[in-house]
């Protein structure tokens, strides 16, 4: 299977990580709310938690949104 990801073309390979990594943040993000709630609701051990989970949620979602303007078009032609 390895190989087969050679057979791709720089440009689909740069795509299929870049869909795949935005999956993993949003998925992180996803379970570091999740986290948050099951502490407020009791079902985890409140150590400064929720808070914590979300602002880190957050950041995440952030600095994904600020990495795909730089991946837009219009960002490419200004860096050339």
């Amino acid at each position: 299977m390895l190989s087969d990801w050679y057979c791709l073309s720089d440009e689909t390979q740069l795509l299929l990580s870049h869909q795949a990594l935005q999956r993993a943040i949003a998925s992180f993000a996803h379970q570091a709310e999740i986290l948050a709630t099951q502490i407020e609701a009791g079902l985890l051990d409140d150590r400064g938690g929720p808070d914590a989970l979300r602002l880190l949620a957050a950041i995440t979602r952030v600095m994904d949104d600020c990495t795909a303007l730089e991946r837009t078009p219009a960002a490419a032609m200004a860096k050339a």
